[in-house]
């Protein structure tokens, strides 16, 4: 099992940190990430999220990271399509993977957000042709120049520069929550993005249908260069040595998720075409937000809080169902960023090594090579 870390950016005004120092703080974070260890760092795309989420301009961030670190993967959790032209996405990438000497991964994801949608002058029911079109372009771009003619996107001969190191491109995965997007995402043989609102109970049963998706769509075979069937899920996470410590600070998950419950509301409330199945969990809604805890949230598995020793069982216990790569929000912004590291040197001490050593439960990816 691989361990990334998640990031929204969050800037909680209860505990007073400035946007300036949330993205000092995380640049430093990362690179002692990239020192201990850790397998990757992934940024979310939001846009007028106040508190909950500043991270309106991922790509920035990552091309930053891309020169405080060496080893650590880069991921971009998700670019929103339905925002960006597709053309800009495959330059802005194929720079951000030449910056980090190939070590970009690139998310695909529809978003949810209504008001999102209206200010960049997309429409939500266009949500799957964006990422669809989109795709079909990304993977496109790092060849000869080629042409495109879809609903959305028509041109003709057109080379796309720079190209990417990694070849045939960078990986590609794709946020999914509907049984669809598991589906389709089984299909297209890209990497799953989980979570973090759906509960483990539901996630597992994800990961099934994906997996027999990808067993109907592509065999038993391994992954062939630019397939990618790993399931990766995000969690909260915090973990130090003292278990009792580590629950007190954990408490501002429980902040950090009503936030998320905020945000979801108005698509778990009301049907948007092609988003029907976010309709069908708006039951989770009240009753999150009614009995909405820490352990509420353990419970549901969503967040792991804990000594060392309690962290290997629980974290274990997702890759023998078949999760590839935790994303852990380690400390989700609601903790100093002292806290977040001291949480980052134990994970890397007593938590990664017992991971690195469990059996793999699925094939493995194909190894991107880099130009």
């Amino acid at each position: 099992m691989e361990v990334d870390l998640f990031y929204e950016l969050a800037v909680p005004a209860h505990l007073g940190r400035s946007e300036a120092q949330v993205l000092a703080e995380t640049l430093d974070e990362l690179a002692l990430a990239d020192h201990l260890g850790f397998h990757g760092a992934w940024f979310v795309e939001h846009h007028f999220m106040r508190e909950y989420s500043h991270s309106s301009s991922p790509e920035l961030i990552l091309a930053a990271a891309s020169q405080r670190t060496s080893r650590l993967r880069l991921g971009h959790a998700v670019v929103v399509m339905p925002y960006h032209h597709p053309v800009r996405v495959a330059e802005r990438c194929a720079t951000l993977d030449i910056l980090s000497g190939g070590r970009l991964e690139i998310g695909l994801g529809r978003g949810f957000s209504a008001p999102e949608y209206a200010l960049f002058g997309a429409k939500m029911a266009d949500s799957r042709t964006h990422v669809q079109e989109g795709l079909a372009i990304l993977r496109a771009a790092p060849g000869a120049p080629f042409s495109h003619h879809g609903t959305l996107h028509n041109f003709t001969d057109l080379d796309i520069l720079p190209k990417p190191l990694q070849r045939p491109h960078p990986p590609l995965w794709t946020a999914a929550v509907s049984p669809a997007s598991f589906l389709w995402a089984a299909q297209e043989a890209l990497g799953v993005l989980a979570g973090p609102f759906k509960p483990w109970f539901m996630t597992r049963q994800d990961i099934k249908s994906y997996r027999r998706a990808w067993r109907t769509a592509h065999g038993d075979l391994p992954p062939t260069p630019g397939q990618n069937n790993r399931f990766a899920m995000t969690i909260g996470c915090l973990c130090l040595e003292d278990g009792d410590e580590a629950r007190r600070l954990a408490q501002g998950f429980v902040w950090y998720y009503q936030r998320l419950l905020d945000q979801t509301r108005p698509i778990l409330m009301q049907l948007r075409e092609s988003y029907e199945y976010y309709h069908r969990l708006r039951f989770l809604e009240p009753l999150l937000r009614r009995t909405l805890s820490l352990r509420l949230l353990e419970t549901m598995g969503m967040v792991v809080v804990g000594t060392p020793e309690d962290c290997r069982r629980r974290l274990a216990a997702y890759a023998t169902a078949g999760v590839d790569t935790l994303i852990l929000a380690v400390g989700a912004g609601m903790v100093p960023s002292s806290i977040t590291q001291r949480s980052l040197h134990v994970l890397a001490r007593d938590v990664l090594p017992h991971l690195a050593r469990l059996p793999a439960t699925t094939m493995t990816t194909a190894t991107m090579t880099t130009a």
